[in-house]
């Protein structure tokens, strides 16, 4: 990954922008020394999106097993059938 200078963003943002459509690798933005964000390009940014959402709802099917908040496959058949109509 490629890091700048939060200085750099300011002189050159469209060039940086013109990098990040090109090549699709995040640039850190550093201020002071820090890490202060990342820039992401729309696509790359959208598909880690995604891929969040359905990780989360992996997480919360997760939590509802452990739980014990599970369904036979009848009882969902039952369920579906009912809210169906």
């Amino acid at each position: 990954m490629r890091t700048e200078l939060v200085t750099t963003l300011k002189r050159q943002a469209t060039e940086l922008l013109a990098d990040l459509q090109r090549d699709r690798e995040p640039i850190l933005i550093t201020q002071h020394g820090l890490p202060s964000a990342y820039m992401l390009d729309v696509a790359s940014f959208e598909r880690m999106q995604e891929r969040m959402s359905v990780l989360e709802g992996i997480a919360r099917g997760e939590m509802a097993v452990a739980e014990e908040r599970v369904a036979t496959h009848e009882q969902a058949k039952e369920r579906l059938a009912r809210w169906l109509g």
